[in-house]
């Protein structure tokens, strides 16, 4: 079965953070802060946030009140960016990037199923914006909230 990895959920986590605390004239979050809040190791998060800001997706701002924040808004920014920068191409076989790594490609009646499989799930994460996670978020606080009441 494909499986995003740590990489992949942890990046994403990030982001979502990022973006729940986004405004244009918001402070940039430390990574410490996010650590904490997320309950992620500091050291994996100082891995996983430079192929976000290769990938552009976030910016590094120095000084007091120092930190990251989102490059665009939650909503400008893709679940597939943010994937595609962390975990890298999602296919379900390599052999739907580069049909060279397997001989069979161009005959196999399997390697349809998986190139199909790529494009919907390829598709679907790139219907998802960071603005629609923290959508989700809030409503599930929310659930939280009174279900933490009763």
């Amino acid at each position: 079965m494909f499986r995003i990895s740590t990489k992949g959920r942890y990046g994403t986590r990030l982001m979502l953070n990022l973006a729940m605390h986004f405004s244009e004239k918001s402070p940039a979050r430390s990574l410490k802060e996010i650590a904490e809040e997320e309950d992620i190791s500091l050291r994996y998060l100082e891995q996983i946030i430079i192929p976000l800001r290769d990938h552009r997706l976030v910016i590094s701002q120095r000084g007091a009140g120092g930190g990251y924040t989102l490059t665009r808004p939650p909503a400008a920014i893709k679940l597939s960016e943010v994937l595609q920068a962390v975990e890298g191409n999602c296919c379900l076989v390599e052999c739907v990037e580069d049909e060279r790594l397997c001989k069979r490609a161009s005959y196999c009646a399997a390697h349809e199923i998986w190139k199909e499989g790529t494009r919907v799930m390829k598709n679907y994460f790139d219907s998802i914006s960071l603005q629609d996670m923290v959508k989700i978020a809030e409503k599930k606080s929310r659930r939280k909230s009174k279900s933490l009441k009763s």
